[in-house]
C-alpha cells in the first residue's frame, strides 16, 4: 500500500509507541477528534496519544488508503488491551505540506 510518507511515520510512531515522533506528523494548530473528545495543538495530541498508548498498547495495521479531494481515509487494524481487539478503524485525515492538520478516528 503507498500510503504518504507522515502516514508511514504515523503508523511507524504509533507502533513504536512514540508519542513525540506521533505528535511530530501533525501541524502545530492541528486538531484530533477521538473518543468523543478534541485534541487541539501538537502538545495535547502528543499527551492525548501518550494516554492512549498506556492504557490500550494498541498497534496498528494499515487495511486501506483512499485520498480524496479535501480529505484522506485510512483504515487500520488497531490491536491491544481493549475489548473487541483486533478492530478496524477509519482515519478521517486532512494533510497539509505534508503535516497531519485533523485527523477523526472512528468505529
Amino acid at each position: 500500500m503507498n500510503l504518504p510518507k507522515v502516514l508511514t511515520d504515523l503508523v511507524t510512531a504509533q507502533n513504536n509507541f512514540d508519542s513525540v515522533a506521533y505528535a511530530n506528523c501533525f501541524l502545530e494548530t492541528a486538531v484530533v477528534f477521538d473518543e468523543g473528545k478534541t485534541h487541539k495543538g501538537r502538545k495535547e495530541i502528543e499527551h492525548w496519544i501518550a494516554d492512549a498508548n498506556e492504557r490500550y498498547e494498541a498497534v496498528m495495521k494499515p487495511v486501506s488508503f483512499e485520498e480524496k479531494e479535501t480529505e484522506s481515509l485510512l483504515k487500520a487494524e488497531i490491536s491491544g488491551k481493549f475489548n473487541g481487539s483486533p478492530a478496524v478503524l477509519n482515519y478521517q485525515l486532512e494533510i497539509k505540506d505534508g503535516f497531519i492538520q485533523s485527523l477523526k478516528v472512528t468505529g
